[in-house]
């Protein structure tokens, strides 16, 4: 039987995604309440600008008090879409401490401050959820904490930004430079007045933070996670991949090390081959693909963000928290048991591309190959384009040794097999001192094979 009085959420945040949840609430109210088993009723919504014409939104719920707001004994359930670090984690712990559960989208947040508001939620037995903080609607965190919660994940490696994604699918698809693509995405409101957060791969670290802590029952924050932008991708790097029957992606790779001892977070624009399933990701979806030992190979798939997606991720964390409230239980919080190490990016073990400008007289290729001998990283190919001064003339040839022309300027594009990052950067540390290698035109790695 349903109960007949209503749970009380309050909202912090009415913007883009703030707005669609208070619609989901208001205009799917009975479905809501079926759901639940009990009513649901917007208490209050915390904004800046209570003046602001907000269509479908009640006047009358708008406060700019948001502290009186959580400190209400009779909320039930807090919703925080405002983002940031403070005043939000005041206001969560706030409304831990008022007997409130928390569903939140804030990536920035959890990736830096996770473990204490999860002991906070804990000793107040409240609830902390936040399916929204990765991937839009893509249902992503609940099953990596309860689906497979039987199961032993090795890897969780995604695109996790819209925005980057789009960027890189329109540099692949018509050829264009990064300032265009960035441009367009722009225009169509993909990209944020000031991107850095998406090109620089700030967002994407912390939602891989989030990711890995999960996956691998152990604590990860943003400081843990590896972090490379995108906006050093150019044209020659997409043309190069597409050579190697590759795509360029903007990568979240968490991984449990070989000896299971550790493991590793990082975000950087990577080449994977056209088969993978995350090669066809294109525009501004997202894709996820969690590789487990006993349920194999899984890939999540969807919008990545936007109002109405993101909403849809709250909106579930939502009826979840409140079907607890109802219950008098809690569900399950952090998973921190194996406390695994995080290892520095020079440990993970990866392949190289590397595109160098180099003299094109016999010889070159030789003190190249014997500088990745001399770091013990094995050449897996070669490819030489020379220019001959004057002439116009290009050739291209797939090579393992030898074969430069005389004269002119050549690009020498060398894929490795797989070594440690270290050894890697290492060995591209060597090649710029050689006096035969004018420059290094483009270093990327190579991954999902």
């Amino acid at each position: 039987m349903m109960r007949t009085r209503p749970l009380k959420v309050a909202l912090l945040g009415c913007g883009v995604v703030g707005s669609e949840v208070t619609r989901i609430i208001t205009t799917q109210a009975d479905d809501l309440a079926a759901r639940i088993g009990a009513p649901i009723e917007l208490a209050g919504i915390a904004v800046r600008r209570p003046h602001k014409v907000r269509d479908g939104v009640p006047a009358e719920l708008l406060t700019t008090d948001a502290t009186a707001l959580v400190k209400r004994g009779d909320i039930d359930v807090v919703v925080e879409v405002i983002g940031g670090i403070e005043p939000v984690r005041t206001l969560i712990t706030t409304a831990f401490e008022h007997g409130a559960s928390v569903v939140s989208a804030n990536k920035a947040l959890l990736a830096a401050d996770g473990a204490s508001l999860h002991a906070k939620a804990v000793e107040h037995g409240v609830d902390l959820y936040y399916e929204a903080a990765v991937a839009g609607a893509i249902p992503l965190i609940r099953p990596l904490r309860e689906s497979l919660a039987g199961d032993r994940v090795n890897r969780v490696l995604g695109i996790v930004n819209g925005t980057t994604n789009f960027i890189l699918d329109k540099m692949d698809s018509t050829g264009a430079g990064y300032s265009e693509a960035l441009e367009e995405a722009t225009a169509l409101g993909y990209a944020e007045a000031d991107p850095t957060a998406d090109v620089e791969g700030f967002d994407a670290a912390a939602k891989a933070a989030i990711l890995a802590g999960i996956a691998f029952h152990t604590r990860v924050t943003i400081d843990d996670v590896h972090r490379e932008g995108l906006t050093e991708v150019t044209a020659a790097d997409i043309a190069s991949a597409r050579k190697m029957g590759c795509t360029v992606k903007m990568l979240a790779i968490c991984e449990r090390s070989a000896d299971g001892r550790s493991v590793t977070a990082r975000v950087h624009p990577a080449m994977i081959p056209l088969s993978h399933p995350l090669a066809s990701v294109r525009e501004a979806y997202n894709a996820v693909f969690v590789e487990a030992e006993a349920a194999g190979r899984l890939m999540f798939y969807g919008p990545g963000a936007g109002g109405a997606p993101t909403a849809s991720a709250v909106l579930g964390d939502l009826v979840t928290a409140c079907r607890n409230k109802l219950a008098a239980t809690i569900g399950a919080g952090e998973s921190a048991y194996t406390r695994l190490p995080v290892s520095p990016m020079g440990d993970v073990v990866t392949r190289y591309h590397i595109s160098l400008d180099v003299a094109d007289k016999p010889g070159v290729l030789a003190q190249v190959a014997t500088v990745f001998a001399q770091h013990e990283v094995s050449i897996g190919t070669v490819r030489q384009q020379g220019r001959n001064q004057g002439s116009g003339d290009d050739a291209a040839v797939e090579q393992s040794s030898g074969g430069q022309r005389a004269g002119g300027e050549a690009s020498l594009v060398v894929v490795t097999h797989r070594a440690t990052d270290a050894a890697l950067s290492a060995t591209v540390a060597a090649l710029r001192e050689l006096d035969t290698v004018r420059g290094v035109a483009s270093i990327m790695r190579v991954e999902g094979e």
